[in-house]
């Protein structure tokens, strides 16, 4: 069995672990098969919780967890492509205190960043569906209201980014999802006074693809640190 992240770095979400309200989700992930040098029972397997700085400004949400990197680990982009291209760069930005991610135990902090996924379970081709979504927004309410200190909701990806669009209706703080555009580096200020920052996603495919590049990711991470010390005007 996979290694419990720590409780000092996580929120509470009551619930979360145990979770089953995905049937497509559960089924895939009781099916998965290991891979290279690890069997079944080094896997996690179980919705990925978030972690982090809990007083954070800046929440970076992401996709879904990686079948062989969160899913394996129990932590969001660690063991996989995306990490081991974001989390170099978050050390470069000053978000994390080390380059390196591999495992719950090896020592990375994140400061004022705490990072989750839209979707807790890993979902088959990496590409939830709506209901799946849906399902999963209870949790990320959940996070958002903990995160008391949170000035930039940062979304990576155009899914996440709509999933917190809708997060964002749900709770009455916009009206129509079409003012808010998915662009790269695109920042919005939102009625409540946060702000609403988008990235290309750090999968594997976008970096080969140069979808995403080092220097086009540490450009929005920088971004998001100067809007962090930005007042957002409250409609």
């Amino acid at each position: 069995m996979g290694a419990v992240p720590t409780e000092r770095t996580q929120l509470e979400l009551p619930g979360l672990v145990g979770c089953q309200r995905c049937p497509r989700l559960v089924r895939y992930l009781s099916q998965l098969p290991a891979k290279g040098a690890y069997s079944r029972c080094d896997y996690w397997n179980k919705p990925v919780p978030g972690f982090g700085d809990i007083q954070a400004q800046v929440w970076l949400i992401g996709l879904a967890p990686g079948a062989h990197g969160a899913n394996r680990s129990g932590r969001p982009f660690t063991g996989d492509g995306a990490g081991d291209f974001m989390y170099p760069l978050l050390y470069q930005a000053g978000f994390s205190n080390q380059p390196q991610a591999y495992a719950v135990d090896d020592g990375l902090q994140l400061q004022d960043l705490y990072i989750s996924n839209a979707v807790k379970c890993v979902p088959p081709g990496n590409k939830p569906t709506a209901a799946e979504f849906g399902n999963c927004r209870p949790f990320l309410e959940l996070e958002w209201q903990q995160l008391t200190r949170v000035r930039v909701l940062f979304a990576l990806g155009r899914d996440s980014f709509i999933s917190i669009l809708r997060l964002l209706k749900d709770a009455g703080i916009i009206k129509r999802l079409a003012n808010y555009p998915f662009q790269h580096d695109a920042a919005y200020p939102l009625p409540n006074g946060q702000w609403l920052l988008a990235s290309y996603h750090t999968s594997r495919y976008n970096v080969q693809t140069r979808r995403i590049t080092p220097e086009l990711f540490l450009q929005v991470l920088h971004h998001a640190r100067e809007l962090m010390h930005t007042a957002a005007p409250i409609a």
